[in-house]
């Protein structure tokens, strides 16, 4: 899965569960940025998603796999 692949099926995530999703490109350093779903965030890099960062990002933004 690519950043940006993650970020549309994020909005997508958050928009059937009524939440609110910032894509925040300037707060991170490099090619970093930073995500905000409600009240939690993570840091997203550009490019491919490996299997154990994506795993890790859905954690610490309370999300379930399986819903996502």
């Amino acid at each position: 899965m690519t950043d940006r692949e993650f970020v549309r099926r994020l909005r997508r995530y958050a928009r059937e569960r009524g939440l609110a999703v910032e894509h925040l490109p300037d707060r991170g350093k490099g090619s970093h940025a930073m995500i905000r779903l409600g009240t939690r965030t993570t840091t997203l890099s550009k490019g491919e998603i490996h299997p154990g960062r994506l795993h890790a990002m859905l954690r610490q933004l309370e999300i379930d796999k399986r819903d996502f």
